[in-house]
């Protein structure tokens, strides 16, 4: 467990490498341990800091998309993003209709997945709250990396790594050890603390990193930003300008996701969302996926394997249709539903008026997306057909990213859509009635995608242009079983889901948790798993907090 593990790491650096070596001296009966670390030397120098600085979101990255036995691969099918009966990484358990409870009995079937994130993101955590402790005991003792410009970089950048560590802890699990460089210091364990404080720390910690990367100090000197392209997998150096705008999108995203129902959602800083996003990125965040340089691919290399392990599933992307067969599929019972085909003026999906046409459009090859398209999903050979559910067994691939699987497990992966980003400063401005500044951030992409521009909408009852030819076409109350045009609302979550599709991390159970979207009886989010729990010595817990019938009625 990382927490006993890093006992001896922090007492080590509240006393510092040379009295650790002066002990050793002053017991020459002691017998070193070969299989504890040498932290006195991983800890030595400024240099030694930095280099575990720069590998510390290679780490995490790697905890949550270097293996499909995680959360993200469970979020896919709860959030309908993607659809697979089988039994592999929690998929078909969690994509079951009725739904269960998040299973934390020592053992379940969904341990190795549910252990996974908490596990990775509370130990680099610590890592990052360890190198913050060690960089201001360093300059405490006019030590430094080289000059005060390399010295914030380093510090920056391990704020971030902390941030983006607790704060993903907090939209999944229901609470986490806060981690700062004061526990550090003191060696301490602390108490886990609901998610929502976890939160507060986080944002908290790329407060910071924004600060630092903006002070003098990271101006001072040589050696500084930009952030080297190891760090973050990147083609090219990312200035600092880049770096921050990439901390406050973060900022956004974490503020917006964290809130477990519509109620708490509602009540987010929409004000202060709308600030990080519009000084956020600028263009997608992308990690370059390589097979050598250890940034893994594997969770979207096993998506790519074949339909079953991630075929769509109408119940959203059905929205897209303009033919009828959405409402008709929606008036069968679960059981009797069938896979129909999706005729939508949405240029993400294939055109044509027949099964054979459409998949004409993408052809019978594996390779993804072509670089540069934006058609994002595709109509499958029929013998590639995969039975699921009725409800889950469908025509259509989400093969956005294949293109990494079909290289070697190298490519481009979106890691933050410049679209999700304009999209959480449009629910902000939609929440706050300001519907002229919401939509050219949503015409943009919609309007790329084939669909017609939104123009004057006064009111959350104004539905999107297109006739009985609107996108998205959205299921109507009392039963659910017939569809109308949506409202600049919807409108805003079409484009967002469409453009975080299977990138990103678990994008889609996030916002749809918020939105009140999900299916009755999912689950909100996951109990601290037994794993961490038994090192405490403390009993597994089930969480409670489940998904009410929502927005459309699933």
């Amino acid at each position: 467990m990382y927490f006993r593990n890093t006992v001896r790491l922090m007492s080590v650096l509240a006393l510092g490498a040379t009295v650790f070596t002066a002990a050793c001296r002053e017991e020459p009966l002691s017998v070193e341990n070969p299989n504890q670390p040498d932290v006195a030397k991983v800890f030595g120098t400024p240099r030694d800091v930095e280099t575990i600085i720069s590998k510390l979101f290679q780490q995490m990255y790697n905890g949550q998309l270097g293996n499909p036995d995680d959360i993200f691969t469970q979020t896919i099918t709860m959030s309908f993003e993607s659809h697979s009966q089988l039994g592999n990484f929690g998929m078909g358990t969690r994509a079951a209709i009725p739904r269960s409870p998040i299973d934390n009995s020592i053992g379940n079937n969904v341990s190795i997945g549910n252990f996974r994130d908490f596990d990775f993101l509370s130990r680099n955590a610590r890592g990052a709250a360890n190198a913050i402790a060690a960089f201001n005991a360093f300059s405490d003792a006019g030590l430094s990396a080289g000059s005060p410009a390399r010295d914030a970089r380093a510090k920056s950048f391990a704020f971030f790594t902390l941030g983006y560590a607790l704060g993903n802890l907090a939209l999944f699990y229901d609470s986490a050890a806060i981690i700062d460089a004061k526990v550090a210091q003191d060696n301490s364990i602390p108490e886990y603390s609901v998610a929502s404080a976890v939160m507060t720390a986080a944002l908290g910690d790329l407060d910071s990193a924004i600060n630092i990367a903006t002070s003098a100090a990271a101006t001072t000197g040589t050696g500084g930003f930009p952030i080297p392209i190891e760090w973050l997998s990147q083609t090219t150096p990312m200035s600092r300008d880049d770096f921050v705008r990439l901390l406050r999108s973060y900022k956004a995203k974490f503020r917006a996701g964290v809130g477990r129902t519509p109620t708490e959602r509602a009540a987010a800083d929409w004000a202060a969302i709308i600030a990080d996003a519009t000084n956020g990125i600028t263009s997608d965040f992308i990690i370059q996926t390589n097979a050598t340089t250890g940034w893994s691919g594997a969770v979207v290399n096993q998506m790519a394997t074949s339909s079953g392990w991630s075929q769509m599933t109408p119940f959203i992307l059905g929205m897209a249709d303009t033919a009828g067969s959405y409402d008709a599929w929606l008036a069968l019972p679960l059981a009797n539903r069938a896979p129909f085909l999706l005729r939508t003026p949405d240029k993400r999906f294939p055109a044509g008026a027949d099964r054979a046409t459409q998949t004409a459009v993408t052809g019978t090859g594996r390779g993804g997306t072509p670089a540069g398209s934006i058609l994002y999903f595709r109509n499958r050979p029929p013998g590639e057909d995969t039975p699921a559910e009725p409800w889950g067994t469908w025509w259509y691939d989400n093969w956005r990213s294949w293109a990494i699987r079909a290289n070697g497990q190298n490519g481009p992966y979106v890691m933050f859509a410049l679209v999700e980003n304009d999209m959480l400063a449009a629910e902000g401005y939609i929440r706050a009635g300001n519907f002229a500044a919401a939509i050219p951030l949503i015409n943009k992409s919609r309007t790329r995608a084939g669909l017609p521009a939104i123009t004057v909408i006064n009111s959350l009852t104004d539905v999107v242009p297109g006739g009985s030819a609107c996108v998205p076409r959205v299921p109507q109350p009392p039963n659910y079983t017939t569809t109308a045009c949506g409202n600049i609302f919807e409108a805003m979550k079409w484009e967002k889901r469409l453009e975080t599709s299977m990138i990103g991390y678990g994008q889609w159970f996030i916002d749809s948790r918020g939105w009140g979207d999900l299916t009755q009886g999912t689950a909100l989010e996951w109990p601290v798993p037994y794993q961490e729990l038994f090192a405490r010595t403390k009993p597994s817990y089930t969480t409670s907090a489940t998904a009410v019938k929502g927005t459309y009625g699933f």
